[in-house]
C-alpha cells in the first residue's frame, strides 16, 4: 500500500502531541545555532573523546572556556534533541492513526541516531588522514553531518505541521504553480546548503576575498581556480539563482487567493531573510569570518529553508492526506 493511500485515515487533533512536536521543531534551531558557532570558532575538537567530554558529563572548566563551552553545549543540546525525537517517535507510533506520520517519526529517529554517530565518529576519526586529501576522515564527516541536519529540520517541521489543528482542519488547496515553485525552491536551497557545508568545512569561506566581484580589479570570474575557489564561487552563483527564485515564490504566495495570513506573512519573511542573508554574506567577507556573523549566516540559511519547506508542505497537504480526508 502506498504512503498516500495509507494516510487516508481519520486524523484527530491531539493538543499535547502538537505542542511536543512543535517543541522539537523549535529546539532543532538551538542545536543548529550551537553547531554553527562551534564550527565558526574551530571548537569541534575541544574534547578528543566521545560520547563523554574529557571522560565526564560535566567536564572541568567547560563553563569558563569558550571552545569547551561551545562543543559541550552542542553535545548536550544534541542529546536533548535525541531524547525529544525518541519521545516523539514513540508517541506517534502509539497514538497516531496516520501511517505516513508514524513513518516520519521513525525516519526522524533514524536521522538523529545517524547524526549522533556522525558527530561522534568525526571526533574519534579526526587523526585519520586520507591519502590525496587535505582533510582527515573525521573532518570529512562534518560535511554529511551538516547536510543531514537540514533534512532533519524539514522532517521535524513536517511532523509538527501534520500534528497541527490547521493541517487537520484542511486549509484550502494552493495552486499547482505554488506547489511546483515551492518544491523547486526547496531543492535549490538544499543544493545551496550542501555547497555551503562543503565550502565551510573545507575552509573556503574566504577563498574569494572581494564582493560582489571575484577579483580586486572588478571581474566577475576568479582569475585563478582551485577547489576552494570553485566551491566558493558556486555558493555565490547559487545565491544569485535563489535571489530570483525565492522572490518569485514569495510573489506567487502573496497573489494566491487560498493562501492564509500566516502563509502571506511567511512570504514576506522569506524576502526579509533573503536580504539579511546577502548582507551577512557580505559581512563575512568584510569581517574575515567573524564568528557571530558566520553563525548568523548559517542560522538564517536554515530558517530560510524551514519557512520555504513549511509553505511547500502545507501546499501539498491534499497530496499527502488525500483530498477526501478531513
Amino acid at each position: 500500500m502506498s504512503l498516500v493511500n495509507q494516510s487516508r485515515r481519520t486524523a484527530t487533533y491531539k493538543p499535547a502531541l502538537a505542542i511536543f512536536a512543535t517543541l522539537g521543531a523549535l529546539w532543532v534551531f538551538v542545536l543548529v545555532t550551537l553547531g554553527a558557532f562551534t564550527t565558526s570558532i574551530g571548537a569541534g575538537m575541544a574534547f578528543p573523546d566521545w560520547p563523554l567530554s574529557n571522560g565526564s558529563l560535566n567536564p572541568t572548566g567547560w563553563l569558563e572556556n569558550l571552545s569547551m563551552f561551545a562543543e559541550h553545549s552542542h553535545r548536550l543540546s544534541g542529546a536533548t534533541m535525541g531524547l525529544i525525537t525518541i519521545g516523539l517517535a514513540v508517541w506517534l507510533w502509539r497514538s497516531e492513526a496516520r501511517a505516513w506520520l508514524r513513518q516520519l517519526g521513525v525516519w526522524a529517529l533514524v536521522i538523529v541516531l545517524v547524526q549522533g554517530f556522525l558527530g561522534g565518529t568525526r571526533v574519534l576519526l579526526d587523526p585519520m588522514h586520507v591519502p590525496g586529501f587535505e582533510m582527515t576522515l573525521g573532518q570529512m564527516l562534518r560535511i554529511p553531518h551538516g547536510v543531514l541536519a537540514q533534512i532533519y529540520v524539514c522532517l521535524l517541521i513536517a511532523i509538527a505541521v501534520g500534528c497541527s489543528k490547521a493541517w487537520i482542519d484542511r486549509p484550502a488547496p494552493l495552486s499547482a504553480t505554488v506547489r511546483r515553485l515551492g518544491l523547486g525552491c526547496c531543492l535549490l536551497l538544499l543544493i545551496q546548503l550542501t555547497i555551503a557545508a562543503t565550502m565551510r568545512h573545507n575552509g573556503a569561506g574566504l577563498a574569494i576575498r572581494t564582493f560582489p566581484y571575484s577579483t580586486p580589479d572588478g571581474h566577475w570570474l576568479p582569475a585563478t581556480w582551485d577547489f576552494r575557489i570553485a566551491i566558493h564561487f558556486a555558493h555565490r552563483a547559487m545565491a544569485a539563482v535563489l535571489a530570483i527564485a525565492l522572490p518569485l515564490f514569495a510573489f506567487k504566495i502573496r497573489r494566491e487567493r487560498a493562501a492564509t495570513l500566516a502563509m502571506r506573512a511567511a512570504a514576506s519573511a522569506l524576502l526579509s531573510l533573503l536580504v539579511l542573508q546577502i548582507l551577512l554574506g557580505m559581512q563575512i567577507i568584510a569581517t574575515y569570518r567573524r564568528a557571530d556573523v558566520t553563525t548568523s549566516h548559517v542560522l538564517v540559511g536554515a530558517l530560510t529553508l524551514a519557512i520555504t519547506f513549511w509553505v511547500t508542505w502545507l501546499a501539498h497537504r491534499d497530496a499527502v492526506e488525500g483530498p477526501s480526508s478531513s
